[in-house]
């Protein structure tokens, strides 16, 4: 009970430092995983146009060392750097919308085929691509799993379907993402009667995983359906 002070007003109840630290936790952790995820993709882009933009903005600076010194600090670099990468992206997928762009897609990956190593990890990245972009025959695509134990699950794609040698027992291809990097993550091989299907879509199941788990439907399923009576 509150206690009375002078006047005959009820003291209002102060919260507590546990109540005060939990409310700020869960304040600023959906902040904090937008943040995680934001600098992931902002320093994968600008790195990988780095080493090209460096030396054209130092030349740009040098030239005229009064105007231009501004070219050389770090941000700028890391941001037109960016801003280059996106750009390759943007254009690389207008130019596969055209006939000029498929040739010379072709054109390339013909000739990844004539490199051992690299025709292999393209030829894998290529076929993961198309499947998560297409809708599954027979097995619905995003799945949860018993993994790493019966108690827990995870969320997993459906790669493909296979049989079992000598029982001719159905098993599904799942792989599971890492988060909040789904670039990463595990292949395993599990019967498909203990699979838990959902009706998620790729999209998402993308948000569920690269949040961490805040960006989800009110209710999940967790147990596999229940296997029809003979």
């Amino acid at each position: 009970m509150s206690e009375p002070i002078p006047g005959g007003r009820a003291a209002p109840n102060r919260p507590s430092l546990q109540k005060l630290f939990l409310t700020g936790l869960l304040t600023l952790l959906p902040i904090w995983l937008t943040w995680v995820v934001v600098k992931f993709v902002f320093v994968m882009l600008s790195d990988i146009s780095q080493p090209l933009m460096t030396p054209v903005l130092q030349n740009l600076a040098a030239s005229s060392p009064q105007s231009l010194s501004w070219l050389v600090e770090p941000w700028v670099r890391t941001v037109l750097a960016m801003l280059a990468t996106v750009a390759v992206i943007l254009f690389s997928g207008v130019m596969a919308r055209r006939v000029f762009g498929q040739r010379m897609l072709s054109w390339f990956e013909a000739l990844i085929q004539r490199i051992p190593l690299a025709s292999t990890i393209y030829s894998s990245a290529r076929q993961l691509l198309n499947i998560l972009q297409t809708k599954p025959d027979g097995t619905q695509r995003v799945v949860l799993i018993d993994f790493p134990h019966t108690q827990m699950k995870s969320i997993g794609f459906v790669t493909r379907t296979l049989r079992e040698q000598g029982t001719g027992r159905e098993l599904a291809a799942v792989y599971v993402p890492t988060t909040p990097n789904p670039t990463s993550g595990y292949l395993e091989i599990v019967p498909v009667e203990k699979i838990t299907p959902t009706d998620w879509s790729v999209d998402q199941a993308m948000s569920f995983i690269i949040s961490g788990g805040a960006v989800s439907p009110d209710t999940i399923p967790f147990s596999p359906p229940a296997a029809p009576d003979a």
